[in-house]
C-alpha cells in the first residue's frame, strides 16, 4: 500500500547520496587524494608512531607534491619496517643502499639519512616523554580552528610552526623546516584548515 511512497523515499535517499559534497579544492578529483582529505587530513592525531610516520613523510615531500608521497605511503611503510623507530635507528650502510635502490620511495640520500637520524631523535624524546605531548604542547594543546575561505588565505607557515621547527631541530631532527611543520600541523589536526564551507571543517 505504501510502495509508491517507499519508492519516492528511496529515490530521495539516493539523490542525497549522489549529491556532491563541498570540500577543499586541493584534492581535485584524484580518488586517493579525495579519500585522504575526507578521512584523515585535519583529524587530531595523538599516536606517537603515526606522528613520527607523518613527520617523516612530510619531510620526504620537500620539493615535491604531497600526492606524490601519498601514493608512495604504503611502500614507505614496507621499506621502513612500519616506521618502527627502534629498527630504523639501527640502519647502516646496507639498509641505506637498499632504500636508495627502492623505486617505491623518494630515493634521496639526504632524506633517507634524515629518516634514520629522526628515528634516533624520536627515541631520545621517548626516553622521558612522548612526541605527542611535545608537539601538541608547542601547538597550544588543542586544535586551532581557522576561518579561511580560499586557498590563498592559508599561510605556508606561522610563528607556531617556526617554534616547532626550531624545537625539533634543536632535538636533532632533519627536514623539519617551518613550512614542513605547518603542513604537518594541518595534517594532524593541530590546526583545522578545512576551508569555510568544506563539509569536513565541522567534523574534525
Amino acid at each position: 500500500m505504501n510502495s509508491g511512497v517507499d519508492r519516492l523515499e528511496s529515490r530521495y535517499a539516493l539523490a542525497l547520496v549522489k549529491k556532491p559534497m563541498k570540500r577543499c579544492p586541493w584534492p581535485g578529483e584524484d580518488p586517493l587524494y579525495v579519500d585522504y582529505h575526507d578521512r584523515e587530513w585535519g583529524l587530531p592525531l595523538h599516536d606517537d608512531r603515526r606522528l613520527f610516520e607523518l613527520l617523516i613523510l612530510e619531510g620526504a615531500q620537500a620539493g615535491l607534491s604531497w600526492i606524490t608521497v601519498l601514493r608512495k605511503r604504503e611502500s614507505y611503510r614496507a621499506a621502513f619496517d612500519g616506521f618502527d623507530a627502534e629498527k630504523i635507528a639501527r640502519y647502516g650502510d646496507a639498509e641505506v643502499a637498499t632504500l636508495l635502490a627502492n623505486p617505491g620511495i623518494v630515493r634521496n640520500r639526504l632524506k633517507v639519512l634524515a629518516t634514520i637520524q629522526n628515528a634516533k631523535a624520536f627515541l631520545a624524546i621517548q626516553e622521558s616523554g612522548t612526541l605527542d605531548a611535545l608537539l601538541w604542547d608547542l601547538a597550544g594543546g588543542k586544535t586551532r580552528k581557522n576561518t579561511f575561505k580560499s586557498m590563498s588565505d592559508v599561510p605556508a607557515k606561522t610563528p607556531v610552526s617556526d617554534a616547532m621547527s626550531k624545537a625539533l631541530s634543536q632535538r636533532g631532527f632533519k627536514f623539519v623546516g617551518s613550512t614542513i611543520c605547518y603542513a604537518f600541523m594541518q595534517a594532524t589536526g593541530m590546526v583545522n584548515d578545512h576551508l569555510v564551507g568544506c563539509f569536513r571543517r565541522s567534523e574534525v
